[in-house]
């Protein structure tokens, strides 16, 4: 088997999904599609048939075939803080870890002379904060650590997002902060700005810094990024036990100053600031614990479940099998679409909100790995990193919809080309997966060898659940996930 591992935004793809699903005509009540694609159903040329589904619940894990191997680029989001109450889900915790330096080396601060120091006066750490998830209402604690030497944190690795072997002591500060109030403007020190989450961290550090500076104390810290990674290997930020949150933080933009006061003929104060550097190291470590949630029930079982509960990388999915599928007699398929729908079950879910996109790809026990769905989701091209031949209105996004007196979110999943090509014979019936990647890595069947090609889905990791109807035998819940069928006889 071949590989190759190319990374694709389907942001543009979703995008025109949409304004290609937006811009048809409704042709009956419960399908929108392009009026000249096919033609209404009529019971007399032209059918439609629905066929049951059987969903079941399932953990992504560091094993096969549901192997989780993302990884929070330096880029990324990287989140912070704990959700503690999502009967749902239940809980998630974010810990940041972030190397801060110089912006450049040999670095020493304003002063040049060891005397000209006159005093140390603070230090923050600032994180730039990005978004929440979760409730914004609630105080959340935080705690900011210092790194052990011994940990392997390198700027030239990249860390599992649900996996941590680095490991910290020394405290070097704390803090408390609102998630609704991070969207404030502050005005310090030459510093006036908005969406700062500010620790202030322990003047013992903040001096130990200075004193660092290779002109005052001869140490020679600052020589060189490699000699100032032993004397600090940087920080973890831990959050507390609070909240119901996770705040989005952008490293690239975050910083630690540093003010002081010091003598160049004249008393002045000043503040400078480490930042994120190409030679920094980040993690971003999301653990998750579903013992005490209603997913805990759901999970696992062997029988087909009557709801799924899908959540952002790392997360969880839910496998679709089609019994009838197979059995489907040659027809021309005008339509066929997965149709999926939100539950909305609790006050909780307005604000623990759907992800963005939610994807579709199938599984190949014959090679133990999970593939694009054939023909639908067609190859992708190398040189222009889009998919050739996604059928348009896939599915990504999702829309609007009422549950009851609710809004909720309903996918239909467009795999007409698909299960066109079951019922000719074509290619063989799968189990399906939806899920809600960071990146999804699939095969895709390339002149008859297999690439993987890994996808960039959703805009940020971690962010996003949703619980959804799954199947029902009797056929009589209208929301229920099915497969409907519009067709011609041949």
């Amino acid at each position: 088997m071949k590989s190759k591992y190319l990374c694709l935004s389907l942001g543009t793809i979703a995008i025109t999904t949409l304004i290609l699903v937006t811009s048809c005509k409704k042709v009956n009540d419960a399908t929108t599609i392009g009026g000249d694609l096919i033609p209404a159903v009529d019971n007399i040329s032209t059918f439609d048939t629905t066929l049951e589904v059987e969903a079941y619940n399932g953990l992504f894990s560091l094993t096969a075939p549901d192997y989780d191997s993302i990884k929070a680029r330096k880029s990324d989001t990287h989140f912070l803080g704990n959700i503690t109450n999502d009967p749902l889900f239940g809980t998630s915790t974010g810990t940041v870890f972030t190397q801060l330096k110089p912006s450049s080396f040999r670095f020493s601060f304003a002063f040049s002379k060891p005397d000209s120091l006159i005093a140390f006066d603070s230090v923050v750490l600032v994180l730039k904060y990005v978004n929440t998830f979760g409730d914004t209402t609630i105080p959340q604690s935080v705690n900011v650590y210092e790194v052990d030497q011994a940990s392997d944190f390198r700027w030239d690795s990249s860390y599992l997002i649900r996996q941590n072997n680095i490991t910290y002591s020394n405290l070097l500060g704390s803090g408390t902060y609102t998630p609704k109030d991070l969207d404030d403007s502050i005005h310090l020190f030459k510093d006036s700005a908005s969406h700062q989450l500010r620790i202030k961290l322990d003047d013992a550090f903040g001096q130990r810094l200075l004193a660092y500076d290779s002109l005052t104390a001869g140490k020679n810290a600052y020589a060189t990024d490699s000699i100032f990674n032993t004397f600090f290997k940087g920080f973890a930020i831990v959050p507390g036990g609070t909240g119901n949150a996770l705040i989005g933080i952008d490293l690239l933009s975050s910083k630690l100053s540093v003010y002081y006061k010091y003598n160049h003929g004249k008393t002045d104060t000043t503040v400078t600031d480490f930042v994120f550097t190409t030679g920094s190291a980040s993690s971003n470590y999301i653990q998750r614990d579903y013992s005490a949630s209603q997913l805990f029930a759901y999970q696992g079982v062997t029988t087909p479940q009557d709801f799924a509960f899908i959540q952002a990388q790392p997360g969880t999915f839910a496998k679709i099998k089609i019994p009838g599928l197979g059995s489907l007699s040659n027809r021309i398929v005008h339509r066929a679409e997965l149709i999926v729908k939100q539950v909305f079950t609790d006050p909780l879910d307005a604000i623990f909100t759907p992800p963005q996109y939610l994807y579709l790809d199938a599984y190949d026990s014959t090679k133990s790995f999970y593939k694009a769905i054939p023909y639908d989701m067609s190859v992708p091209d190398p040189n222009s990193g889009s998919i050739i031949g996604a059928n348009p209105g896939f599915g990504f996004g999702g829309k609007n919809a009422l549950d009851g007196a609710n809004t909720v979110k309903e996918w239909k999943f467009n795999i007409s080309r698909y299960v066109q090509n079951i019922v000719m014979g074509k290619v063989a019936v799968y189990p399906l997966r939806i899920y809600a990647p960071y990146i999804s890595l699939n095969t895709f069947d390339l002149g008859g060898a297999d690439y993987f090609y890994a996808s960039y889905v959703n805009p940020v990791s971690t962010a996003g659940r949703v619980k959804v109807y799954g199947g029902d035998a009797t056929g009589t819940n209208p929301n229920r996930m099915r497969l409907r069928i519009i067709y011609s006889k041949i």
